[in-house]
């Protein structure tokens, strides 16, 4: 039933909020699984999801209930005083990359990006005594909005107006461990990448790439910083996507699907690496929560009973070749279809604005970046047919 029109909800937003967002012709009201509404009762397919933040689908029952119980313990309280619930969330995070032995927790991916920067350039310096502080970031990425991590993502469009950047960075082309190698000097203190570029058009890092970045790293002593804000949690089909390729980085981030929908962020290290870290050289207010922590628990338990990551795996290379097979009868269309698990681009031929808007206009939310890259992000529990409806309904579109 409709209580507020869209056309009000445009206006009041117009008066009330900054315009920082380029907003969908969509007012939700509500979500269920892989299901949103809007205030007339419509109803959407959200192949987006929260972009890779509701990994369970919306409102899961019991992650909901986990907040519920949670809420009336304890939300939060400072991060001066031990709290057991960010150490049963840590102990369930490590375990799912045994060589990491440190946690931090913050409210984001920028400052899980931010965390890891300021980690490899005081473990560097205060541990190592090298004097290196230079972070070698790739063209194409995306590491967030803080300052520190617009100069690491290095594209004019996310930076135009905010000079003076931070300095200590420097972008070099992706997929080429030649540039990579001609950049590392000894002012090197890591290298920060993606193992999946996500707003850069869901590119995949090659085998060979992402060896050649580790074994780099490891010969000049730069630390490998792994970005798996949006690829991490099961997405690719492995807990990590850096697990796909049998790297080792030296640290990782991680936010977007943690917490499930609550906003939350992670920083995993090294043992060693954690030396860089003392008592008062980082923190922040509100990361690790009681409340955040206990739904983040409860989403890595329910990721890892139903074996989400390897349903992720199972029923993305099964989409994959169905939108290939969409491409086939529409020749001409589609570019390249790629990812890994359920993070799927779809590359038109051509700008993509139009078939991106037919699709809402059938019912399905996902994301166009790059100008046309279809981004699929959808819940890990998925089901297929609503995959294959969109393959349907884009088959149609591209028509």
């Amino acid at each position: 039933m409709t209580d507020i029109s869209f056309e009000k909800l445009r206006q009041e937003e117009e008066a009330l909020l900054f315009r920082t967002y380029g907003r969908y012709p969509v007012a939700v009201a509500r979500g269920q699984g892989a299901r949103l509404w809007d205030y007339a009762g419509r109803e959407y397919v959200d192949l987006l999801a929260g972009i890779a933040v509701d990994a369970l689908g919306h409102c899961h029952p019991e992650v909901t209930e986990s907040v519920i119980r949670q809420a009336g313990r304890l939300v939060h309280v400072s991060n001066l005083f031990y709290q057991k619930e960010q150490l049963v969330l840590a102990r369930a995070l490590l375990d799912t990359a045994p060589h990491l032995g440190k946690v931090f927790f913050c409210n984001s991916g920028a400052e899980a990006n931010e965390a890891a920067i300021k980690l490899a350039r005081r473990y560097q310096q205060r541990v190592r005594g090298r004097d290196a502080q230079e972070i070698i970031t790739f063209q194409g990425a995306f590491h967030g909005r803080t300052l520190a991590t617009l100069a690491a993502t290095g594209h004019p469009r996310f930076s135009d107006g905010f000079a003076p950047l931070p300095g200590g960075f420097r972008q070099i082309p992706w997929g080429d461990p030649a540039a990579l190698e001609a950049a590392v000097s000894p002012a090197t203190a890591g290298v920060l990448l993606e193992i999946v570029q996500g707003e850069g058009g869901i590119r995949p890092a090659t085998p060979a790439f992402a060896a050649a970045v580790q074994e780099i790293c490891r010969r000049s002593g730069a630390l490998l910083l792994v970005d798996e804000v949006q690829s991490g949690l099961g997405r690719t089909g492995k807990w990590w996507a850096f697990q796909h390729f049998g790297l080792s980085p030296d640290i990782v981030t991680v936010a977007k699907a943690l917490a499930g929908g609550l906003p939350m962020g992670a920083m995993l290290g090294t043992d060693g690496v954690a030396g860089g870290f003392v008592a008062g050289s980082h923190a922040t207010t509100f990361g690790g929560g009681a409340l955040v922590a206990t739904a983040a628990a409860k989403v890595l338990e329910i990721i890892a009973r139903d074996r989400l990551a390897e349903r992720a795996g199972e029923l993305g290379a099964w989409a994959g070749e169905r939108f290939r097979a969409v491409g086939r009868a529409r020749p001409g269309t589609i570019a390249e279809v790629r990812g890994l698990g359920l993070m799927i681009g779809i590359e038109l031929a051509g700008p993509g604005g139009e078939v991106w808007a037919a699709l809402l206009e059938k019912g399905f939310i996902l994301n166009l970046t790059q100008e046309r890259v279809l981004r699929l992000l959808p819940p890990l529990n998925i089901e297929r047919e609503d995959l294959e409806a969109f393959a349907v309904a884009l088959e149609e579109a591209l028509a």
